[in-house]
């Protein structure tokens, strides 16, 4: 980690005690999570199994993909900024518990695919964005549905717990499409019933849908369809009201911007082959750029 980030981390937890000793006040005392950090020498990251390529497992059972990198990032600023090294725990969750798992205290941070929105952002805090993407559907190679004006009278599935599945109801609603919705337990489980052909199509975030295709070697098979039927910003979750994390957590993503950190995860992840052998090839969006170097430290 550079000098520049060592330095900013530590002027951003210790900033507030440092002003308040110098006004003959006591020192800001640490709280919250990097309390808990400091305490046990840990952090509990919260991560998907099957949310490729942002967070899942590898053929070894270890996670791995974007939003983890970015994560173990986070960890090591936590680490440097409290002076030690911090063990990352890790904890399965899915779309239905990854908010409970953060607002429970189980897990520190949620390294995912998850939408940051006004609702969910009433529970919980949200870093940065690390990614934009937006609800479509994956159908098989040949069926006659390109949008999703051609859903009515056939099934599709969504994972519970997920924006996509809302996106799909309101959309019902709103352009009196009627179709059945299904949901799953999470994006594993609702590939493998269009795989089945128990449903007519799969309705989640693009690059996810891309991503699933991807490692399960399906190239060809499926088709990515219609129009974007959801706005979806991604970023990683923790605790919501937890100032000092707050301030480590912005300036670590401002220093991984700066760095050029943050475009070299998303090549690693996007661009070049996964473990699996297969490459995505999804550039960077030009909307994604600007928000990451917006996020970028500026010079004095």
């Amino acid at each position: 980690m550079s000098r520049i980030l060592r330095c900013l981390l530590a002027a951003c937890v210790l900033l507030a005690a440092h002003a308040r000793a110098q006004e003959g006040e006591p020192p800001e005392a640490l709280t919250g999570t990097l309390l808990k950090a400091r305490t046990t020498g840990a952090l509990t990251i919260a991560y998907r199994e099957s949310s490729v390529p942002f967070s899942y497992l590898s053929a070894r059972g270890e996670p791995i993909g974007y939003s983890i990198e970015l994560c173990r990032r986070l960890v090591e600023a936590a680490g440097e900024a409290l002076g030690r090294e911090l063990e990352i725990k890790w904890l399965p969750v899915t779309s239905e518990t990854r908010i409970d798992a953060i607002v429970s205290g189980r897990a520190d941070l949620e390294c995912g695919s998850t939408t940051n929105n006004v609702e969910r952002a009433r529970r919980v805090a949200f870093s940065p964005i690390i990614f934009v993407s937006g609800t479509k559907l994956m159908v098989k190679r040949g069926s006659p549905i390109r949008s999703f004006r051609d859903l009515r009278g056939r099934s599709v599935v969504v994972t519970a717990g997920t924006t996509n599945e809302q996106a799909m109801r309101d959309l019902a609603a709103k352009f009196k499409v009627d179709f059945r919705l299904v949901s799953a337990r999470d994006h594993a489980d609702s590939f493998a019933q269009l795989q089945a052909g128990t449903v007519d199509a799969f309705a989640t975030d693009d690059v996810l849908l891309y991503g699933l295709v991807a490692a399960n070697n399906q190239q060809g098979r499926y088709d990515v369809v219609g129009e974007f039927l959801s706005y979806d910003p991604y970023g990683i979750m923790y605790r919501k009201g937890d100032a000092q994390m707050q301030r480590l957590v912005d300036a670590t993503f401002r220093e991984l911007a700066d760095d050029g950190e943050i475009e070299r995860q998303y090549k690693r992840w996007f661009m070049k082959k996964l473990p699996s052998g297969v490459t995505l090839g999804l550039p960077m969006s030009a909307q994604l750029e600007s928000i990451v170097r917006a996020m970028a430290l500026r010079p004095e």
